[in-house]
């Protein structure tokens, strides 16, 4: 790819092998951060000049969570920076954190800023060796976080870490695509690089060849909130007009999907109760359709801070769907329909499946007529938590036959069907909450009767007849 023989053309002008030469020559700026909140309230930290580490306040008791920004377009400190930091100290307490400052070396070409990575990488590296050689800091002691380059950054810095000891844990917020993507685990954040290493992906949407964030997944858990192509509240016009003006690197290009990312990871400092909860899947695609939210064998895991660490030897993909601010995170649903018969009608063809769970209106289009014995999984989310699963309504709008036939006619599930004409016969539907991942589901071996009642197409799923009706069948299963 070209982007590839750029970055190789720029590895054969520099000669990487040279990082250990002594002297070391620092060319990042190391802050720690106090509870100021602002950047001149920062430390300086040299790891030329230990001391400065016990005067700025250095607890070596305490966990080191580094911050690293990205390419910038200004030369200024971005201002998620400084709120990520302050979230982070508030929300753990007892932390050392830690801002590297290389916008010297970032205000740069886009290229050229890429080609510096490495170099920021081994500063980074060279303080943690302070620190083990000076204060006996172990390395899983410490947490890189870093956005776009800044994830390759710290990448770079954890596989140029000396000794047999990894870095703890290093958390990728949208690692940047160009000159990346497609490159060997060598020359890009990878889970190598790390005892763990989780990764967000918010703008991987690509245009001319090229995608602001990496697609291809670069650590143990890799995070696609909504695709991961792009996010829910970043207007795609505006993107566009603003990549005519200033490029595809432009500020307010990148800005709003890009840096989703970081907003994500804060939400999940910020807001304790409403995690979010991310699924196993092979593709978005498959997601959509609702077949990925089971959770056995570490299927799924939380999005941000609070992800449980479960090493494996390959990449896991984990998709989930986010609102468009905080709080970010929405609610999972499956619901699996089969229709078996359906009475005097060749086929049952709903142009439209809506459902409702206490009071909230889930509707679902379809995009296909709809076949009698196969079942359809629906993947439904909501903004809040609806607590408990007890009852399920489905309502169907039919095709225009469908409609001139059964012009409003409304069913229940009976659990018998004596005494009532069937107009459809379902051979099960249930839902299933992703998160608790508790059911509610209605099956039974003499399937399911759907009845005329009134003037709505609807059918109730109540848990207390589901449960009846799932003891009824063991027990006739017992006395068999």
């Amino acid at each position: 790819m070209f982007h590839n023989k750029i970055l190789t053309h720029f590895n054969n002008l520099f000669n990487w092998d040279l990082r250990y030469a002594l002297p070391y020559i620092g060319n990042s700026v190391f802050r720690l951060y106090s509870e100021e909140g602002s950047m001149e309230d920062t430390c300086t930290v040299n790891p030329l000049q230990p001391h400065t580490l016990t005067s700025c306040g250095f607890n070596s008791s305490n966990p080191l969570i580094v911050i690293t920004h990205g390419w910038s377009v200004d030369g200024m400190m971005e201002g998620w920076v400084l709120r990520l930091a302050k979230v982070l100290k508030t929300s753990l307490g007892h932390a050392n954190v830690v801002i590297t400052d290389w916008l010297t070396l970032a205000h740069q070409h886009y290229p050229i800023a890429a080609q510096n990575t490495r170099t920021v990488g081994q500063d980074i590296a060279y303080l943690l060796q302070t620190l083990q050689e000076n204060f006996q800091f172990p390395a899983k002691k410490v947490h890189l976080i870093g956005y776009s380059l800044g994830a390759h950054i710290s990448g770079f810095a954890g596989s140029s870490l000396g000794g047999s000891e990894k870095i703890g844990r290093i958390t990728g917020l949208d690692p940047a695509g160009p000159l990346f993507e497609g490159m060997s685990s060598t020359d890009r954040l990878s889970p190598d690089d790390a005892e763990f290493v989780d990764a967000i992906h918010t703008f991987t949407h690509e245009r001319m060849g090229l995608s602001v964030g990496i697609k291809q997944a670069v650590a143990h858990y890799d995070f696609y909130p909504n695709g991961g192509a792009f996010q829910p509240g970043c207007d795609f016009q505006s993107l566009y007009q603003h990549i005519t003006e200033y490029g595809l690197m432009g500020k307010q290009t990148v800005k709003c999907a890009h840096e989703r990312s970081v907003h994500l990871f804060i939400d999940s400092l910020l807001n304790k109760d409403k995690q979010s909860m991310a699924y196993r899947c092979s593709d978005n695609s498959a997601f959509d359709k609702g077949v990925c939210l089971d959770c056995r064998k570490n299927r799924c895991n939380t999005l941000g801070y609070d992800i449980k660490r479960v090493r494996s030897g390959r990449s896991k993909k984990l998709f989930l769907k986010t609102r468009s601010q905080m709080p970010y995170k929405r609610m999972c649903l499956c619901l699996p329909f089969q229709p078996k018969h359906h009475q005097d009608m060749q086929n049952f063809c709903p142009k439209r499946i809506d459902f409702s769970l206490r009071h909230c209106a889930l509707k679902q289009k379809l995009k296909r007529p709809t076949v009698l014995n196969k079942t359809y999984t629906f993947l439904i989310t909501l903004d809040r938590d609806i607590g408990e699963l007890m009852l399920l309504r489905f309502h169907w709008e039919g095709l225009a036959l469908w409609t001139n036939m059964w012009n409003r006619v409304q069913t229940i599930i009976p659990w018998s069907s004596a005494g009532n004409k069937p107009l459809l016969t379902v051979g099960k539907i249930s839902v299933k909450a992703g998160e608790t991942q508790e059911s509610l589901e209605c099956e039974k071996e003499d399937l399911l009767h759907l009845q005329q009642f009134g003037s709505d197409p609807f059918v109730i799923l109540e848990r207390t007849s589901c449960l009846e009706n799932q003891r009824q069948h063991k027990k006739e299963m017992h006395s068999l």
